[in-house]
Formats: structure tokens, C-alpha cells, sequence
């Protein structure tokens, strides 16, 4: 279901206000396969915790649309103009939310999940005009508040070619816990099937090069996300993941390894924690905090 409040005058071409409130309301079962499809992607032995409930990132495989071949656009997104206003710009990226968890997922649960468009802001960086989207999802089983969330998306504008590539922060320093991780296209293939994503830098060499001059296949932002996650349930074992912020600050591609990385936090209880460019450059960064 989708609703939204036409605007009574013409909107200026940066004014996306009226998708403002706009609302979509999805219903699914929380599929203990594809959590366990999941598991088996990431090369574990199981779905870590307690096996019943989903552990913190995985709600991220469900609730997504799967549209008919007719509704996709050239870059393998469905066509804007849907529940995601249509904002002029054709390349489309996750660059960051923050995610709290209320109650445990339970795996085999009939879930809803509601998202809200919140906010839509243009602003014009050093590659142009951008559009930010803030979406807020909400995700209920048995009546009960299990997770919400805050989703920021941002449109830019097409790709110059031969452009140079900005040059990413270094990584934090001091480490007290880090892990490789060796991206390769066959992860990035079933990430994309498991989470209906079909955005083509993901798992298509030739469109990343040659439409959106990526240097090779992206890895997707909220993998990495996932990943880190993982990492701090890791970290602090026997606490509860309860809020986790992350934003993405450079690409990494599956050209070579990468690494993850966590400090304990300036509070209690939270951990800071980072994905690293194979060259040490900052790509994500997120911090965690815990409840007992």
C-alpha cells in the first residue's frame, strides 16, 4: 500500500516535498531458509545466536520487492517514480541509516514492515547535484516493535568518464580486533538474489566499468554492514546488539581483500568499528551499542 498527498502547486525541479509522508506497508515471513541461504553465502556453519531469531543485519534480506522484468530501469534498480520519488538522477546508492533493535526477530515469524518517506534533500557537492532520501522502516511480529530504522539514500548524478576517483580518509588506527574479509563475485551474485537487489555494479563487470566507471564489481554497502555487525556480536559476546549507525564513505570492489576493524568505544557498552580499503583507506564507518 502506498499513499501519498498531491501538491496544490507546481513543485520548483529541487523540490521534492510532496513525496514527504509517503507510505508503503509490506507483509512477509521471516524465511528460516534464507537465512540459513544467507549463512551459507557468508561460510558459516550456521545462523549465528540462537539459531530462532534473526541475528543484527539479516532483517536486510527481507521485505524487499521483487518487480517484474518490465519495471526495471538500465541500471537494474526498479524504475523510479514509485514509492521512491523520482528525482532526476540516474545513479542510486546506500550511503548510511541507523538501525535499533527493540525485541529479537523470531525466525518463521509473520512480520510487517512499514517505511515512510521522512525527509528528501537536494544539495550540490564537488560531482554535482545530489537528492538525499531519508526513509524510516519499522519492522513488527506478534504485535511487537522488533526494529526500526532510519535509511539514508542519496542520487547523484551519471559518472564522468576518466574522472579520478577521490581519495578516501585513512582508517582509524588502533585496532583491538580485525578480520579479513576476500570479496569474490559469487558472494556479490547471491547477496544481490538474497536481497532481491539488482543493481548491476554488483554483479555485471561490464556495466560497473563501462556505465558507471567503477574500476570492478562494487560490494555492496549494507554486506558490509552486515559484516561489521557480525563482527561486534564478535566483540562483546553474551550482549545484545541494540543500535547500530554505520555510513559508507568509499567503495570497495572485489579486486582484493579487505579488512574490518573494532575499538571499544569512548561509552560503555559501544564498540567503533570500520571497514578498510586494501590501500588502509576509511570505507564504512559505524559504531554499536549494547545492551545486557
Amino acid at each position: 500500500m502506498t499513499t501519498a498527498t498531491p501538491s496544490a502547486t507546481p513543485p520548483a525541479p529541487d523540490d521534492h516535498s510532496a513525496a514527504v509522508g509517503r507510505t508503503e506497508t509490506r507483509r512477509g515471513r521471516i524465511d528460516p531458509e534464507r537465512a540459513a541461504a544467507l549463512a551459507a553465502t557468508l561460510d558459516l556453519d550456521g545462523i549465528p545466536g540462537d539459531g530462532r531469531t534473526l541475528p543484527p543485519g539479516w532483517h536486510w534480506l527481507y521485505f524487499n520487492p521483487f518487480v517484474r522484468r518490465g519495471e526495471i530501469g538500465a541500471d537494474g534498480h526498479p524504475r523510479r517514480g514509485g514509492f521512491l520519488p523520482d528525482v532526476g538522477l540516474p545513479r542510486r546508492m546506500w550511503a548510511g541509516g541507523r538501525v535499533t533493535y527493540h525485541a529479537p526477530l523470531p525466525l518463521g515469524a509473520e512480520a510487517e514492515k512499514r517505511s515512510t518517506i521522512t525527509d528528501v534533500t537536494a544539495k550540490s557537492g564537488k560531482g554535482g547535484r545530489l537528492v538525499f532520501v531519508t526513509v524510516r522502516h519499522a519492522i513488527h511480529a506478534g504485535g511487537t516493535l522488533c526494529v526500526e530504522e532510519e535509511q539514508d539514500i542519496v542520487y547523484r548524478e551519471a559518472a564522468v568518464p576518466g574522472a579520478p576517483s577521490p581519495t578516501p580518509a585513512p582508517a582509524p588506527e588502533g585496532a583491538e580486533r580485525s578480520e579479513e574479509v576476500v570479496p569474490d563475485p559469487v558472494l556479490l551474485f547471491r547477496y544481490s538474489a538474497l536481497t532481491a537487489n539488482g543493481h548491476r555494479i554488483h554483479y555485471d563487470r561490464a556495466y560497473a566499468r563501462d556505465e558507471e566507471h567503477y574500476p570492478d564489481l562494487v560490494v555492496h554497502g549494507p554486506l558490509t554492514a552486515t559484516l561489521l555487525q557480525g563482527l561486534a556480536a564478535r566483540c562483546r559476546p553474551g550482549l545484545r546488539l541494540h543500535r547500530f549507525s554505520f555510513r559508507g564513505m568509499a567503495p570497495l570492489f572485489v579486486t582484493a581483500p579487505f579488512r574490518i576493524e573494532a575499538k571499544a568505544g569512548t561509552e560503555p557498552d559501544t564498540l567503533d568499528l570500520w571497514a578498510c580499503t586494501p590501500g588502509g583507506g576509511l570505507a564504512m564507518r559505524a559504531d554499536v551499542r549494547f545492551t545486557p
